[in-house]
């Protein structure tokens, strides 16, 4: 069964994109595999077990966490739901830059971004409707054990533990990194960034669609702020 996300991606061919798509080995605007960073390090296979997890879903920061649509809702409905949704907004931008997130490296806000805190949590609360509730398999894949009450009850409310007062605006780069490979990593990164400009305008929602449990995510389509 398919699920969808929304999702904050930078456009196709931009300077942001395409570090995300080389670093991860995937180009989720397209669909296809694409050929790793030009460093020696990345002709490790090891590398390729670094990226593995987010190469799955694209490089992206999540606003509406995937999920798969609710029974009488269609794909298209969902689609103009967006379009609407992103006409009536404005452009704004963010500062990024290099940070850990639990275990694995991210690109995450150099600074504070009320209006992307006001974005996320308008995705979470506008595009529910559209949710299927979660499964008891769903619910414990989460692993509501290891959250804290708040983020368990946003699970069972909102399908996601990290929304509202738990949203932390993050572009995995990596996935869980032994302390060793994060050391060979972080600092080829930090060299690869600096060509990359890390201020960046969020001008538009990326609907993002996967066909399948084993299957990557991919761009349906992308909704311009700002345009009906």
């Amino acid at each position: 069964m398919q699920r969808y996300a929304i999702y904050f991606a930078p456009h196709a061919g931009s300077l942001l994109a395409r570090f995300g798509a080389s670093l991860l080995g995937y180009d989720a605007s397209t669909g296809v595999d694409v050929d790793p960073p030009d460093h020696p390090l990345f002709h490790d296979p090891a590398s390729l077990g670094w990226t593995a997890k987010p190469r799955r879903y694209g490089f992206h920061a999540t606003l509406k966490a995937p999920f798969r649509l609710l029974h009488g809702h269609s794909a298209t409905e969902l689609e103009d739901a967006v379009q609407a949704f992103a006409a009536a907004r404005s452009p704004f931008d963010i500062q990024l830059t290099m940070g850990l997130v639990g275990h694995f490296l991210a690109l995450t806000l150099a600074e504070p971004s009320p209006a992307m805190d006001e974005l996320a949590a308008a995705c979470v609360r506008h595009f529910d409707l559209f949710r299927e509730p979660l499964t008891p398999e769903d619910r414990e894949r989460r692993h509501p054990d290891h959250l804290t009450a708040e983020q368990v009850a946003y699970l069972d409310e909102w399908g996601y533990p990290f929304v509202l007062d738990d949203f932390q605006f993050h572009m995995t780069l990596t996935g869980d990194l032994e302390p060793r490979d994060r050391a060979r990593l972080e600092p080829v990164l930090r060299e690869m960034l600096a060509d990359v400009p890390l201020t960046t305008t969020v001008d538009s929602l990326a609907l993002f669609r996967q066909n399948g449990p084993n299957d990557r995510f991919v761009l349906q389509r992308r909704c311009a702020f700002g345009q009906p």
